[in-house]
């Protein structure tokens, strides 16, 4: 790259002494309206700098209001709030009837599908999928099978107390690690999966179903049934339906026998209000067709 500055024949214009390939560069200004769109946006900016919130305060006031006091924040805020008294007679109908009197209202079972569709976005599908389609290790709420029961006040309860969380009041049932606690050894575990496989017609060796049924009976029967139809007191699920939870390959039954699975929800008591739990339940209820 050569470095003099010399002035090109054709434009009789200087260089700037940067030449790439035989390509030199000429030292021409910038335009002028490229020059005054460049005035023009600092203009622009200490314009804003003094109307509007803009500089984290040095002195620890949060930051500097600006002379119009504008809040985005502030604006949304007031939305919401108007939007809720716009709401709240129907929210408070809402959370002074029970659950089936919103069943059987039309205007208020309406109104508490489409807050609900709204609230399960914003809080559940990130778990459960949009519109309730479920991910691995959460249910899917649209098949109408529950592992803890599917009447609007068992899923009312479920979204209030959660599940295996810290709550007092939260559902809760714990299965044995078979394979990590050695209760059962890994032939154990090959045979049961074999059987489990075998209750949705999926076993690959009906000698290993066989033996499998026999250790089924006596470990897993008093949580699962002795069909293996599941028990919603416990929250088992049915393993005879071929509705798998963490799926259904020979290799994540045996997972789930050796390791045992624990997944966890919240309780919804105290982070969301009455209304909105009770819309909830009923939007949940009806993606199933409800019981």
């Amino acid at each position: 790259m050569a470095t003099n500055r010399i002035k090109d024949p054709v434009t009789d214009t200087e260089t700037t002494g940067h030449e790439w390939d035989g390509i030199r560069e000429l030292d021409n200004p910038a335009p002028k309206w490229l020059m005054y769109t460049f005035y023009a946006t600092i203009i622009w900016a200490i314009g804003y700098w003094v109307l509007y919130p803009a500089w984290p305060d040095l002195f620890g006031s949060g930051y500097t209001k600006g002379v119009l006091g504008y809040v985005q924040r502030v604006e949304i805020e007031e939305q919401i709030a108007a939007k809720r008294a716009e709401q709240s007679g129907m929210r408070d109908n809402i959370a002074n009837a029970s659950l089936q009197e919103i069943r059987g209202d039309a205007d208020l079972l309406s109104f508490a599908l489409a807050g609900g569709r709204v609230a399960f976005a914003d809080n559940c599908a990130g778990c459960h999928g949009a519109g309730g389609s479920g991910n691995t290790g959460f249910p899917v709420l649209v098949d109408d099978e529950w592992l803890w029961g599917g009447t609007l006040e068992d899923i009312q309860y479920t979204i209030l107390h959660g599940i295996r969380n810290s709550s007092a009041d939260a559902r809760y049932s714990e299965m044995p690690r078979f394979g990590r606690d050695g209760i059962l050894n890994r032939e154990e575990i090959n045979d049961v999966a074999e059987y489990v496989l075998s209750l949705s017609g999926n076993a690959t060796n009906a000698a290993a179903a066989g033996r499998g049924e026999e250790i089924f009976v006596a470990q897993c029967v008093a949580c699962h049934g002795e069909k293996g139809e599941g028990m919603r007191e416990l929250g088992a699920p049915n393993l005879a339906d071929d509705i798998w939870l963490y799926g259904g390959s020979k290799a994540t039954v045996i997972e789930s026998i050796t390791n045992a699975r624990f997944g966890v929800m919240p309780g919804w008591t105290g982070r969301l209000d009455e209304s909105t739990i009770k819309q909830l339940t009923v939007y949940v209820h009806a993606l199933g067709g409800g019981e």
